[in-house]
């Protein structure tokens, strides 16, 4: 069928078609099929349904779909209802339970990329390695491909870092610190993070309370060249872009995948130009990685992949029973982070820090690691380079008028310890709903800040503070807290 192009300045999140109901009638399709644009190319998109909007012989496109099609208003193409493409087929060989080549992996993510696969086609994907995994090479494959869709970074100097953690503890805001003692003593960190997934904010949801974050390529290499690191959210740059659109749908779903983690974390180091990489693998009760023996499993197969892309790697194995620092949502861990640097912070979150910015350290080879890493933290060097880095991502010195600016919940609740006792039992999974059901990431003043660890207690003593901006959801916080229990006294 023959349309006239009429371009809307809608920003969709993806390539969107708008068709006049009679029309879709006729094409036989309905909202989120997929039809086929033929120009120069063919190029699909998801349908949407708008009677008033678009005529009979009209198609609307999105934002994002007149930015790839490059056609002005009133310019006829062909529409067509979408075939099953290619990429549904491999899919489909997956959830069977067969193995993907190099070639068939490229295809997938490629189409994932352009936006021709569906939010549906992308779970299926996801569920398929999820429920019949991939095997070694289909994770070296899954990563290659990762990897060539998106942009690449090379940086000059000897030490080109990056950190990774696997996620899934409750604060563990340990990153911005580590980056800026690292860079502090000359290491390059061109350190992209992602935004929450399941957890109450992440490290890029945190440094947006004082920051840009998203920031394009050219933007991210001043601001290495300049500090020497950069604290920016990968989402923005390119880099092996389609795990930003699993991430979605893995967040949808609330699904973590082997195969699938293994081959982002080392595509966007990889792609960020890192040739020395520190993974952080937390394990215990209450962490994605339940024991010892099963995290060192994880790590092996990290240290696999990373020696066949010859990348210096070290593992590190540390306590995930419990969250780390005191304060959980953006503002709050913001504010953990900058009592970090003032020497007055979480012991927990300063001493983590501490070890891993050690490790990093070590691993680019550099002698006493450790007495630099204490030093660049207490003497104020670190923290003078995390502003530094903060103001060239901002492009104007106001560091101090950010923090400043930081605000909480206006709603605030405290909730005593109701008998005296131990604290057996915090779990992760749990401070981090009650975030989410506070309003984090999105409410950036919402939070939890936990005043007691796994410790003595006393009847009456304050355990938990909850901030939030909205009486319906401090409510279903409380609820959550009664029914759940987020945190066990013997």
């Amino acid at each position: 069928m023959k349309l006239k192009i009429k371009n809307f300045n809608w920003h969709a999140g993806k390539p969107v078609v708008f068709l006049n109901d009679k029309t879709a009638k006729r094409m036989n399709v309905f909202v989120d099929d997929r039809v086929a644009i033929t120009s120069k190319t063919k190029v699909y998109a998801i349908v949407d349904i708008f009677p008033k909007l678009v005529k009979q012989d009209e198609i609307g496109v999105s934002h994002e779909l007149a930015r790839i099609l490059k056609l002005r208003t009133g310019v006829v193409v062909e529409v067509s209802v979408s075939e099953m493409s290619d990429a549904s087929f491999l899919i489909k060989k997956k959830i069977n339970g067969e193995e993907l080549s190099q070639k068939e992996l490229d295809l997938i993510i490629s189409e994932i990329v352009h936006n021709n696969l569906t939010e549906a086609e992308i779970a299926f994907f996801t569920a398929a390695e999820k429920i019949n995994g991939m095997n070694f090479e289909e994770t070296i494959s899954l990563t290659k491909a990762m990897i060539k869709t998106g942009a690449r970074l090379k940086f000059k100097g000897k030490y080109v870092a990056d950190k990774h953690c696997i996620g899934g503890i409750a604060g563990n805001r340990t990153t911005p610190i580590t980056v800026a003692i690292c860079a502090s003593v000359g290491l390059i960190l061109p350190k992209t993070s992602s935004r929450a997934i399941t957890s109450a904010s992440g490290t890029a949801d945190v440094i947006e309370t004082i920051s840009e974050v998203e920031l394009p390529l050219k933007k991210i290499i001043q601001v290495v060249n300049k500090t020497g690191a950069c604290l920016a959210w990968g989402g923005s740059l390119g880099l092996a872009p389609s795990d930003d659109k699993i991430i979605q749908v893995e967040r949808l779903l609330n699904l973590d995948i082997e195969p699938q983690l293994l081959a982002s974390v080392m595509a966007k180091k990889i792609s960020a130009g890192a040739k020395h990489i520190l993974i952080d693998i937390p394990f215990g009760r209450g962490a994605k990685v339940r024991d010892l023996e099963k995290a060192k499993s994880l790590g092996r197969k990290f240290l696999r992949i990373a020696k066949r892309f010859d990348l210096k790697m070290k593992v590190t194995y540390t306590d995930g029973t419990q969250p780390v620092g005191n304060g959980f949502g953006p503002v709050l861990e913001m504010l953990d982070i900058i009592k970090v640097f003032q020497n007055d912070g979480p012991q927990d979150l300063r001493e983590k820090s501490i070890y891993l910015a050690t490790e990093l350290i070590k691993l680019c080879g550099i002698k006493d690691a450790n007495r630099k890493a204490s030093e660049a933290l207490a003497s104020g060097k670190a923290y003078e380079k995390f502003k530094e880095i903060i103001n060239a991502q901002n492009g104007k010195d106001n560091f101090d008028e950010k923090i400043k600016n930081l605000k909480l919940g206006k709603i605030v609740r405290v909730i005593p310890v109701e008998k005296s006792g131990q604290i057996v039992r915090i779990s992760n999974k749990g401070i981090n709903s009650l975030c989410r059901i506070l309003g984090t990431p999105e409410t950036i003043s919402a939070g939890v800040y936990l005043h007691k660890h796994l410790e003595k207690v006393k009847k009456g003593e304050p355990l938990l503070t909850l901030y939030a901006e909205s009486q319906v959801k401090m409510k279903d916080a409380l609820k959550f807290i009664k029914e759940f229990k987020p945190i066990e006294i013997e």
